[in-house]
């Protein structure tokens, strides 16, 4: 599972990589489990944002830095928020058990993603995001122990995860905003089969091409599915954290 990424800490890297004018505060650069983070949708003819920092940063599920988005923070066909990493489903019924699903729900399997119970609703409601993030980590258990291993592009750029994201309301009116990232299976991947653990199917996040970013937030949800496929190995680079 990619349990753990990295943020982009550089605000010409929003504007660059996704078009998109940099939040207020950069925020954190390690997004670990309940932590907030940004991602990217899509809001056709949005001039700013639906959702603001407010909602995750008053949840008691927002641990971490305070995050700030500026007044306007899209272009007309996206739009930058934030949330929590590890996805709270709009049928979860208290906090309390937000909380304990969130941190088990940071990965979807693009194979179950139309099935499954967690993920379901917010995929075929066209909830579908962009994560943008510099690095991912993985354990290479190679060397006899876990070595943390970071994987990024090897040009330096930003790199744009496919995900899903869920707003969630329980009793007074208490708000989730959160997040999750879309996997693949990555067996016979050149880079991405030798981390994780030993015997253990390997996946990885759906990493998307830049030109794909408005056609997968705005594609019908069937249609969405064929952007579900390994980023190539070439392009990516693996060095021990």
């Amino acid at each position: 599972m990619s349990t753990h990424y990295e943020s982009l800490q550089q605000s010409a890297a929003y504007l660059e990589g996704f078009g998109l004018e940099a939040p207020l505060v950069l925020g954190a650069k390690d997004i670990w489990p309940r932590k907030p983070g940004f991602f990217i949708r899509h809001v056709p003819g949005a001039a700013a944002p639906a959702l603001t920092a407010d909602a995750a940063q008053s949840s008691p599920q927002a641990d971490g830095d305070a995050l700030a988005l500026p007044p306007e923070v899209a272009l007309p066909q996206r739009s930058l928020c934030v949330g929590q990493f590890g996805l709270v489903p709009a049928w979860v019924k208290s906090a309390s058990d937000a909380k304990l699903r969130s941190t088990k729900l940071v990965n979807a399997r693009h194979e179950t993603v139309t099935t499954s119970n967690n993920f379901r609703d917010a995929w075929l409601s066209g909830q579908r995001c962009i994560v943008p993030m510099m690095a991912f980590f993985e354990d290479d258990f190679r060397p006899g122990k876990a070595v943390p291993t970071r994987i990024s592009r090897i040009d330096g750029k930003p790199m744009g995860a496919a995900g899903v994201w869920c707003r969630w309301v329980g009793a007074g009116d208490e708000e989730i905003i959160s997040f999750t990232l879309l996997t693949v299976n990555a067996n016979s991947h050149a880079l991405m089969h030798r981390y994780q653990n030993p015997g253990a199917e390997k996946r990885m996040p759906v990493i998307l091409s830049e030109g794909a970013y408005d056609a997968y937030l705005s594609a019908r949800p069937e249609k969405a599915k064929e952007f579900m496929r390994p980023f190539a190995a070439e392009r990516l680079r693996a060095n021990p954290w």
